[in-house]
């Protein structure tokens, strides 16, 4: 059911699309019907969850009908603040459960915010209960938990836009556009992707008891039980390798998922990876510290490296990738890119990132806003809405999406086994290895079981 008609005179589907848009605010939308709009429902409302949210309220008329969050506390403020932001000024109804909420409401679009360990079950039962899916990245934390989303999103013929929203991130775009594509790099053989950020929580914090506000079971979900020693979702649980994939799922997937676009790539050939906790080993983190992971193709490889210790080789670029071509090279980031030509009497380029703080001033208001990836975020919203009345495919479609966190998770997997990895899609199996192929998948956690991925 299609509630809008995008207003193709303001909205060309694609990326350069978004480019224009977020350029130069023409958020063109007709309503077709605008006293129905889009019903949507938000699992998981903590800080990114709600960022989301806000985003796709700024560009489209919708109705948030229902919330859903394990933390009492975290989800009655979230309600206040939709509230307050929505033209009805109606708070959503508010659940600690998400299959209730699916149950008992018609949900449009579903949002899914909640740690990674969740990502794959919400989706999938969004997808059932007949709801277009935003999911956040990385989709999953094994790659038969992709393997499925994919499939129900097929299924159900439902459209799910990944949150890698680089691929609508303006500037990035135009460098794609601008640079990659009009072949300014020339012959290209070498990508490098990192991530020096100090932002791997090591703490020793004591066990204690779960407040009463808190269904930590529930937050659980299909994850292992850990010892409960402080709020998980307040970025805690980053940390631990039981509900996600460290700096590699966090970070490297939406670099590599960049470059993955910026030069039509698909699956890696093979995967490889090395690293560990080679520095911070004081606290209770079980992520690594150090890794450096190879993503190889035919005449090129990505290579991935992270510290959450020492500092970057770059100050200007702590966190992006870099393309090497024959002609010249391409450096980029969320905040900009810099193009630096071989030939030195050919021009350099440069383009810092776009904001819209004019156009929408309650950004500035906004509780740990990413100011400069809201723009990119309101492009990724623009594109999943026009995928969706159009029923083609997004800029980040979820198959998209899982070559990208697969990927990543290979490369997690490598670096423990001590060798390299060839994952082939068709058949769902690691080649020629049937000890790595069996940890394509994780156990889950009683009641919860993975029958339920189907």
């Amino acid at each position: 059911m299609n509630n809008f008609n995008i207003n193709r005179r303001h909205f060309m589907k694609g990326a350069s699309a978004a480019l224009a848009l977020s350029t130069f605010g023409a958020y063109g939308l007709d309503l077709v019907n605008p006293n129905r709009p889009y019903r949507v429902a938000l699992i998981g409302t903590g800080w990114y969850g709600k960022s989301d949210l806000f985003r796709l309220m700024q560009v489209v008329p919708v109705e948030v009908v229902a919330l859903c969050d394990p933390d009492r506390n975290q989800l009655t403020e979230a309600g206040k603040l939709v509230a307050a932001r929505q033209k009805s000024r109606k708070t959503p109804k508010l659940y600690g459960d998400y299959r209730l909420l699916l149950k008992e409401n018609e949900v449009d679009i579903a949002i899914v915010g909640s740690p990674d360990h969740w990502h794959a079950l919400q989706m999938i039962d969004a997808v059932k209960a007949g709801a277009h899916v935003y999911v956040q990245k990385p989709i999953s934390v094994d790659v038969l938990e992709g393997e499925a989303m994919v499939a129900a999103a097929r299924k159900y013929g439902k459209t799910v836009q990944v949150g890698t929203q680089r691929k609508s991130t303006p500037h990035l775009i135009e460098a794609k556009r601008e640079i990659v594509d009009k072949g300014l790099l020339g012959k290209i053989a070498h990508v490098e992707m990192y991530c020096y950020y100090h932002m791997r929580n090591n703490g020793n914090p004591p066990v204690q008891a779960v407040p009463d506000y808190f269904d930590y079971d529930m937050w659980t979900g299909p994850a292992p039980l850990r010892p409960y020693d402080g709020l998980p979702h307040t970025r805690w649980w980053r940390t631990f390798e039981e509900y996600g994939n460290g700096i590699v799922g966090d970070m490297c997937v939406h670099m590599f998922d960049t470059a993955r676009w910026m030069l039509n790539l698909g699956w890696p050939n093979r995967v490889s990876s090395e690293g560990g906790i080679y520095v911070q080993k004081e606290g209770k983190s079980n992520i690594s510290d150090t890794q450096t992971a190879v993503f190889e193709y035919n005449g090129l490889n990505c290579v991935w490296q992270h510290r959450t210790w020492g500092t970057a080789p770059d100050p200007e670029y702590p966190w992006g990738l870099t393309i090497y071509g024959e002609k010249g090279t391409l450096r980029m980031s969320t905040m900009k890119y810099d193009f630096t030509p071989t030939d030195p009497k050919a021009e350099k380029l440069h383009k810092d990132v776009v904001y819209e703080k004019e156009k929408y001033p309650e950004d500035l208001k906004e509780d740990r806003i990413e100011l400069n990836a809201a723009p990119a975020t309101r492009g990724h919203m623009l594109d999943f809405l026009a995928a969706i009345d159009k029923g083609t495919k997004p800029v980040a479609d979820i198959a998209e999406g899982h070559i990208s966190t697969a990927s990543c998770i290979l490369a997690n997997l490598s670096m423990k086994l001590g060798r390299p990895l060839s994952y082939d899609p068709g058949t769902k199996t690691v080649l020629n290895d049937p000890e790595a192929t069996a940890l394509l998948a994780r156990n889950y956690r009683g009641p919860w079981n993975r029958n339920m991925l189907s």
